[in-house]
């Protein structure tokens, strides 16, 4: 894997841009597929916003982020966002499926 420094031209710096960019959204697509999960596992609609879980995990990123060496203020409002969106999508899954009679 090259590092920042390794790179001499800004077509390198891009190409390695382009390759964490095709990585994070393969990790993003993986976490996709967990609340997909959950909205087929959580019972209520009302559990799919658990304000205490989003606070747990946003913090535990913004310790991953210092012990990485990314910015929390990179960090933590990115993955505020992810967790919005993340739960608008898990809301339309629950309520997808609570709309099909043939899910359990």
């Amino acid at each position: 894997m090259t590092k920042p420094a390794d790179c001499r031209s800004m077509n390198d710096i891009r190409s390695e841009i382009d390759r964490v960019d095709r990585a994070l959204v393969a990790l993003m697509a993986e976490r996709q597929g967990y609340i997909e999960r959950a909205a087929e596992i959580k019972a209520e609609r009302g559990a799919v916003r658990d304000e205490n879980r989003i606070e747990d995990v946003v913090a535990k990123v913004i310790v991953e982020a210092g012990r990485a060496g990314l910015d929390p203020s990179i960090a933590e409002p990115v993955w505020r966002l992810l967790i919005e969106r993340s739960i608008a999508y898990e809301f339309k899954a629950f309520d997808a499926k609570a709309n099909d009679p043939d899910k359990p």
